[in-house]
């Protein structure tokens, strides 16, 4: 086997730069108080599982005061605890209970909108048109003689119109807001001062918690072009990745002056806080300006995510976000799944397309069997694993969870299902309550059974309980890849590639073991005397959707 070019990591040692960090959603993942709702004491009471996996830190996705219309992405109250969630001393018990257990911990931060019911909207409200209250929002006067057609064509992420008009007390009709998300979710103007000035404030009270870091929702927005011109498109945006086209309302240059401010006050912090974006953009050479020394630390790796399971593309997009992360001193990071997209078992099996932020459900052709699935979601861990730099890990894949395709419609609360009718079944099916104890209530997700979403039958075979223990499992497998990425420092590695492999395989070295992945090639044997440090192999010949490592 020859050898091709050569990535080689930055030496610098913060802890950021290596982290497997585990995401938390809240709402699915542990319900101490019996209302079918995961919360803070519960995810306190399964802290030892997460540390017993072997991951450095855990991210929580939003969980202050919201009414809940987008599942905590709708704020309310950025520096209080929704009660649905706990209190503030719950907050501080659970992050003193994660970095006694030597997790660190960061919190989602949602800066592009807030909730309708915040009080600054609801000061808006109230408020004529040009007050100060209207100027931390964008209202705008419609067009139209009377003023009854929308400011511009912008259209929402979750489908619909992007602005929502409102009356005075009279009943007459009044300016419109924009929303790139939902209706409950009024978009902040960031280029109004008192904005700027609240989020100091905002990150700054976490921050005086102790939390280690923010995972910043919607990283390219925030910033729109001045006039919010029309734009042409050929189909509603259905996802945040509108940037691709050139749309006016995402990855403004403006973005990178309020990163810019933010680095500035988490600097201000000992302990290498950090911010990580949540980046939608494209080619990942313009991702990585996110992530250039000045503003934040990491960003999220979208095209890896959307990367399909294929030997070229993957070759290909791992070149392309070593050299570009490189190029500003900044880490890679490797992501398969998260609360937004089909879960990675099921979505890298599907045999036919899967839209962004469409979802897929039980009318869904091409959806795979659970051993393929498996199988297959496996091998792309275990790749993404090997790959110098951090890694983002979403709760339950420890477990193989797949997609849930069959949730009731009744039962869905995605503001994409609703907002298109059922023509998206958005993004529940990756957000079901995770299952603990296979022979508990709700699965040991919730002491009396009650779940926000339906749990299907087949979570009793893959609960936590049932896999611990067993060589076999999905649990047992990450942990053992975890521990031997830590061992044998393959984060902190130089990644070159084995050139020469058959069609369908994907080959390279890492420090000092050698990884190899039979993506969708023949089955092919391997060499004699190789020390296999982890795979699920019975045999020395690799099938496809299977990934081997092996110690040179």
């Amino acid at each position: 086997m020859s050898t091709a070019a050569a990535h080689r990591p930055a030496a610098d040692a913060e802890w950021w730069r290596t982290a497997v960090i585990y995401q938390i959603y809240p709402r699915s993942f542990a319900d101490a108080s019996g209302d079918g709702i995961g919360d803070l004491a519960g995810i306190t009471s399964r802290l030892d599982a997460l540390a017993a996996l072997g991951v450095d830190a855990i991210w929580l996705s939003p969980f202050y005061v919201s009414p809940q219309h987008d599942a905590g992405y709708d704020v309310a109250d950025f520096t209080d605890v929704d009660p649905v969630f706990g209190t503030l001393d719950d907050f501080d018990t659970m992050s003193e209970r994660a970095h006694e257990l030597g997790l660190r911990v960061i919190v989602d931060i949602v800066p592009n909108h807030t909730s309708s019911e915040h009080t600054w909207f609801k000061q808006a409200l109230a408020s004529a048109a040009g007050s100060p209250e209207r100027a931390r929002y964008i209202f705008r006067d419609g067009r139209g003689d009377d003023g009854s057609e929308a400011p511009n064509n912008w259209q929402s992420v979750f489908g619909g119109p992007a602005w929502t008009r409102v009356h005075r007390e009279d009943g007459a009709p009044d300016q419109w807001y924009l929303h790139l998300f939902d209706v409950t979710q009024p978009d902040l103007d960031w280029t109004n001062e008192e904005v700027r000035a609240e989020f100091d404030r905002i990150l700054r009270f976490w921050l005086d918690r102790g939390v280690d870091g923010f995972r910043v929702d919607v990283a390219h927005g925030l910033a729109k072009e001045a006039n919010l011109p029309d734009f042409e498109i050929a189909d509603d945006i259905d996802s945040m990745a509108g940037a691709q086209t050139g749309h006016p309302a995402w990855a403004q240059e403006g973005v990178h002056d309020i990163w810019r401010r933010w680095r500035a006050v988490v600097d201000e912090y000992g302990g290498d806080r950090i911010l990580t974006a949540e980046a939608w953009v494209s080619p990942l050479t313009r991702m990585a300006q996110w992530v250039r020394p000045d503003e934040m630390h990491q960003a999220f790796n979208f095209p890896y995510l959307m990367s399909k399971w294929d030997s070229a593309a993957l070759r290909t997009v791992i070149d392309d976000s070593l050299e570009a992360f490189e190029a500003v001193g900044a880490p890679s990071t490797w992501v398969l799944s998260n609360h937004d997209v089909v879960r990675h078992p099921t979505r890298l099996s599907l045999t036919v397309p899967s839209p962004q932020g469409h979802g897929i459900g039980p009318d869904t052709p091409g959806i795979p069997e659970a051993d393929t699935a498996v199988r297959r979601g496996r091998a792309a861990t275990q790749l993404m694993l090997a790959l110098p730099g951090s890694a983002y890990l979403y709760q339950g894949e420890e477990l193989g969870l797949p997609e849930v395709t069959d949730i009731p419609g009744d039962a869905r609360q995605d503001p994409t299902w609703h907002r298109t009718e059922g023509e998206r079944y958005g993004r529940d099916g990756c957000r079901v309550p995770i299952p603990w104890s296979s022979d508990s209530p709700a699965y040991g997700f919730s002491p009396t059974g009650l779940t926000w979403l339906p749990q299907p039958d087949a979570w009793a075979g893959l609960a936590r309980s049932e896999q611990e223990g067993d060589e076999g499992s999905t649990l047992s497998f990450y942990k053992e890849a975890l521990r031997l990425r830590r061992e044998h420092g393959m984060a902190t590695g130089t990644l070159t590639w084995i050139e020469d492999l058959p069609e369908g395989v994907l080959g390279f070295t890492v420090g000092a073991v050698t990884v190899i992945a039979n993506v969708s090639g023949d089955p092919l044997p391997l060499p004699d005397g190789q020390n296999i440090l982890v795979s699920g192999l019975a045999t020395g010949t690799l099938p496809p959707d299977t990934t081997v490592w092996m110690l040179r």
